[in-house]
């Protein structure tokens, strides 16, 4: 394993993050539970063992249960080893708080280094940006955690570009501690949709961890297109499509089936895999830091997904799975989201 400076922050992370929204999610139609404590706990060990210091969870994730299992985890190692970024926006506190208000950023904070059972959160997500409450209201609320230790940087996942750029103008009109990660919905089949924002990121040195880097597995090449179909897919047994209803209307498109092609192509040339080519094509991105958030279910899930991290591809290659997204009149294929 080898590290990264990660934008702006200082922070020496491993190039791929493991994301814990599994963690302790639970189907309502079918009652599946993900990932369960166990599981959760051989995942993090693994990670730990192949070098990984980069976890990535939520206040909400599985009920407050990923920030638990973290922090029993956690509490037989030295907290120092490891980046660990929550988020907050949706509450756990109280049923009645849903946004960025002085009162509710406390507040999840709070929850999360309780769950956690931690002094401080490495980085805390904006999970969404909050039209309600003035951006510099809840920046001047992380800059005094910041001040506690409570917190030692701040990002924002999903919102428009120009919402990303307010808050940077916001936080710089008040001395206030601006965004210096980002967290967007981002692969190898959804760029354009995120450009604008992307822009922003690489203009102002500002790391980019998506989330969903290889479209909730679709680019791992487990799904098979039926007959000539966009939207109809084989889908083996227990995997995600079967278990989402809206992994089709989010993830499968005529987009993704050429580049899906394309990431196929390349990983028979490089003797890699789709998903180790999908998330190589991301942490190779020339403009900013990038640092995918792999989600795996499975040790040797993951144990493939950091094998991204010995695969080279070339240039030629880069480039002809970003085009495959056009068609040869250079117009872009169709997607969903």
């Amino acid at each position: 394993m080898y590290y990264r400076r990660l934008g702006k922050t200082g922070l020496e992370v491993s190039p791929i993050a493991l994301g814990t929204w599994r963690f302790g999610m639970e189907h309502e139609e079918t009652g599946v539970v993900e990932t369960d404590r166990q599981a959760a706990h051989e995942l993090l060990d693994a990670y730990a063992e192949a070098g990984g210091n980069f976890i990535d969870t939520a206040n909400g994730y599985g009920g407050g249960d990923s920030e638990r299992w973290i922090g029993e985890w956690l509490a037989e190692r030295d907290r120092e080893d490891y980046v660990v970024a929550s988020k907050c926006f949706w509450s756990k506190e109280s049923r009645f708080q849903e946004n960025l208000s002085r009162k509710n950023v406390r507040a999840e904070v709070e929850g999360s280094l309780d769950r956690l059972d931690t002094d401080y959160l490495d980085i805390l997500y904006l999970h969404r940006f909050d039209d309600e409450t003035p951006i510099e209201k809840t920046l001047r609320t992380v800059d005094d955690l910041l001040s506690e230790g409570k917190v030692h940087h701040v990002g924002l996942s999903t919102a428009d570009a120009w919402k990303l750029t307010k808050g940077l103008w916001k936080a710089d009109v008040n001395n206030y501690e601006a965004f210096t990660v980002t967290q967007p919905l981002f692969h190898a089949a959804y760029y354009e949709d995120v450009a604008e924002y992307l822009d922003v990121c690489a203009d102002q040195d500002l790391a980019v961890v998506p989330y969903s880097p290889l479209a909730g597995g679709f680019l791992t090449g487990k799904y098979e297109r039926v007959g000539d179909g966009t939207y109809e897919l084989d889908a083996p047994e227990d995997t995600r499509a079967q278990l989402d209803e809206m992994f089709e209307d989010w993830y499968v498109s005529e987009r993704g089936w050429h580049v899906l092609d394309a990431v196929r192509a390349v990983a028979d040339e490089v003797g890699a895999t789709p998903a180790q080519v999908a998330l190589r094509w991301l942490i190779d991105q020339p403009d900013f830091t990038c640092v995918p958030i792999v989600g795996a279910r499975t040790v040797e899930q993951l144990e493939e997904n950091l094998g991204a991290l010995d695969v080279t591809i070339s240039n030629e290659q880069f480039q002809r799975i970003f085009a495959a997204r056009y068609d040869e009149d250079g117009n872009l294929y169709k997607t969903n989201a």
